[in-house]
C-alpha cells in the first residue's frame, strides 16, 4: 500500500475518534492505539508528524502534558468528519449508511 494512502487513511481515522470522543479530545498514546487497531502500526513520533500535519491543516490544535500530546478535533475537522468540507491529504470519510 502506498505510504500517502496509509497517511491519508491514518489521518481520517484519527479524526474520527477524536469525533467520537464527548469533548473531541485525545492523547497521543491512545491514539496509536486506536491506529493500531486498524492495523497501522506506526511509532509515536510518525503519529506526532500526522498530528502535526492536521494541525497545520487547522483540523486539531494540540499542547503537551508532560510527555503526551493532548490533541482536540477543532471546527475544520469536524467538517471533514461530517462530509461538509474536504481537506485534501485526508480520506474523505464515507457517506452514512442508512
Amino acid at each position: 500500500m502506498s505510504r500517502d494512502i496509509i497517511r491519508e487513511h491514518a489521518r481520517l481515522i484519527i479524526l474520527r475518534e477524536l469525533h467520537n470522543q464527548s469533548n473531541y479530545t485525545s492523547n497521543d498514546s491512545m491514539l496509536q492505539q486506536v491506529l493500531e487497531s486498524f492495523g497501522i502500526a506506526k511509532t509515536r513520533d510518525w503519529i506526532r508528524g500526522e498530528l502535526d500535519w492536521l494541525a497545520d491543516m487547522s483540523a486539531l490544535t494540540k499542547t503537551s502534558a508532560g510527555t503526551v500530546w493532548i490533541v482536540t478535533l477543532a471546527p475544520k475537522g469536524v467538517e471533514h468528519v461530517e462530509r461538509r468540507l474536504l481537506i485534501e491529504g485526508v480520506k474523505r470519510p464515507s457517506p452514512p449508511e442508512g
